[in-house]
């Protein structure tokens, strides 16, 4: 039986090369890429590593991005908070490992933020799990045995600036690749987060309607926060073991 991909393949690259077109190109996120959350006590080291979200796009700086967001919440209980961006617009998981990797410093807790990417290269679930990880590997073997948050794939089905059918393709596939970076749960202390369609929406993102806007990434740091402080603190390592 022919994929329903493969049937509409003449539709979908019409629209790719369209949104491509149309899409505005907005920059990464301005100022410098780490920084610190004032508290009390020593710093907990928060490096947050992976594609255009974790660059900041749709916002002015890191602090109001994903990284920046999620170090406040993570100091709302008073405590300091030093904080790492490691981001590049157009990286997938073997791009992160290769070149985002050896700019990770010392880190008490590292988040990845991955998926959208691949999902657009069409990669397969195989190919992305792989790759994942090999990049927390990576991680484990640069800064020890640290939890590591797999941020979900975003549901692209709910991005604003795809139209269909391309927005219903790339959202089975996006399902598909964050199904697979879940199954990495199973490592100790490796978290996957995946992210509710009903967090995508409209108002949330940017001018461009692909990457989240500050809203939109306060709204994923929350969510995100709550399994991080659990980590932290070893709630999650205790019960895995």
């Amino acid at each position: 039986m022919i994929s329903r991909a493969v049937v509409l393949a003449p539709i979908l690259l019409a629209q790719a090369v369209r949104v491509r077109r149309t899409t505005p190109r907005l920059p990464g996120a301005a100022g410098p890429v780490t920084g610190l959350v004032a508290g009390e006590g020593e710093p907990v080291r928060l490096a947050v590593l992976g594609e255009s979200t974790v660059d900041g796009v749709g916002a002015a700086t890191h602090a109001e991005a994903l990284t920046g967001r999620l170090a406040d919440e993570l100091a709302r209980d008073g405590g300091a908070v030093a904080w790492q961006a490691i981001g590049k617009t157009g990286a997938n998981a073997r791009v992160a490992r290769e070149e985002l990797l050896p700019l990770l410093e010392p880190a008490d807790l590292v988040v990845i933020a991955l998926g959208v990417n691949d999902t657009i290269e069409l990669h397969s679930a195989a190919r992305y799990r792989r790759d994942l990880l090999d990049l927390v590997v990576g991680v484990r073997r640069r800064v020890g045995p640290v939890p590591v948050v797999l941020a979900g794939v975003p549901p692209m089905g709910r991005f604003p600036s795809l139209p269909r059918p391309l927005r219903d393709v790339l959202g089975a596939r996006s399902a598909v690749l964050d199904a697979a970076a879940a199954r990495l749960a199973l490592l100790p202390g490796v978290v996957h987060v995946p992210m509710p369609a009903a967090m995508l929406d409209p108002a949330t993102f940017a001018e461009d309607r692909f990457h989240p806007g500050p809203e939109g990434y306060r709204r994923w740091a929350e969510q995100l926060a709550d399994v991080s402080r659990r980590l932290l603190s070893g709630t999650i390592s205790r019960q895995k073991r």
